[in-house]
């Protein structure tokens, strides 16, 4: 297995070397919880990283209030603990900030081993909790361009999809059935991967809510599974007619203008020639032919719905 240093791990260990020296240099007392601080709230993108910042910092606050109230209003005793825990973890659940209950039950067993609850106890966990998300946000500003790695899913997409359209247009023009498909779950696998990317992606950027490979990924899902609903329709058809090799020779040409820029337009001018052409055909003779020339123009009208999602695709 190859070792590997990732950016999170570097981030995590800088983040948590320098969270305790700050809370030391401040004199704080169990400042080494600065650093816990960091690496909980360290995640692999900015919107995580503050989503986790903001849910510690509230947990955190409200288990100070708790512990006013059950170690000053009751006692300080290991079952007043339990008993605050039973109130405590639900108030969280309820707040939707329960991912900060590892590192509040830190502060309210800190508050708890001093014995008695003064400001300057109150200050102490406010200012470890300042310093460990404060530093956690401030490493997690930088984030590595995940660029290089989409544009690598996208060309492998690519050439899978050139592929699947050359091996269909093969079979149109041969009733060769030896491709065995394999493109079809290598690229299912991709996407998947490629999807998680670029959402981790769109994470790492407050403003942006979506963007342009998350896009481009799920229109190439959606392209997918028309390719996958027309396999089972071109293979039934036994019948050798013109038409066949007409659609073969559009969806060859398709096939060479595999790329990300937006093609949609000009492809679905020529399907609409190849339509008006079939229009002008002699009418079929015989039951089969009617058949099979019906069936090709299921698949034209998949090859347009194939053509109208790409056409979604708006590059900015």
């Amino acid at each position: 297995m190859k070792f590997k240093i990732g950016y999170r791990t570097i981030k995590t260990a800088v983040g948590t070397s320098l969270a305790i020296i700050i809370a030391q240099f401040f004199h704080l007392e169990f400042f080494v919880s600065a650093g816990i601080i960091t690496i909980l709230c360290i995640q692999n993108s900015k919107k995580k990283s503050l989503r986790s910042a903001s849910d510690r910092f509230i947990a955190c606050s409200l288990s100070i209030l708790f512990s006013f109230i059950f170690f000053e209003g009751i006692a300080y005793h290991p079952l007043v603990i339990g008993l605050m825990l039973l109130l405590f973890i639900p108030v969280t659940v309820i707040f939707k900030v329960n991912a900060g209950i590892v590192t509040s039950s830190v502060i309210l067993l800190h508050i708890y081993s001093k014995g008695n609850m003064t400001w300057g106890i109150v200050f102490n966990e406010l200012g470890l909790i300042v310093i460990g998300i404060g530093v956690a946000l401030l490493v997690n500003l930088y984030m590595p361009s995940l660029d290089q790695e989409l544009r690598t899913y996208q060309q492998e997409i690519e050439e899978n999809f050139r592929s699947m359209l050359k091996e269909i247009a093969l079979y149109l023009r041969t009733n060769d059935s030896s491709w065995d498909g394999k493109e079809i779950a290598d690229t299912v696998k991709i996407l998947e991967k490629a999807k998680s990317l670029a959402f981790r992606d769109v994470e790492n950027h407050f403003v942006r809510g979506e963007n342009y490979y998350y896009r481009y990924f799920k229109i190439r899902e959606k392209q997918l599974e028309i390719i996958e609903r027309t396999l089972p329709l071109i293979t039934a058809i036994d019948l050798v007619v013109e038409q066949r090799y007409m659609i073969a020779d559009f969806i060859e040409e398709l096939s060479l203008s595999i790329h990300p820029g937006n093609t949609a337009k000009l492809f679905l001018a020529k399907l609409q020639h190849l339509r008006e052409a079939f229009a002008e055909m002699p009418l079929p003779k015989t039951r089969e032919e009617f058949e099979a020339r019906a069936d090709l123009l299921h698949v034209v009208k998949e090859i347009e719905q194939y053509l109208v999602i790409k056409q979604t695709l708006k590059i900015s």
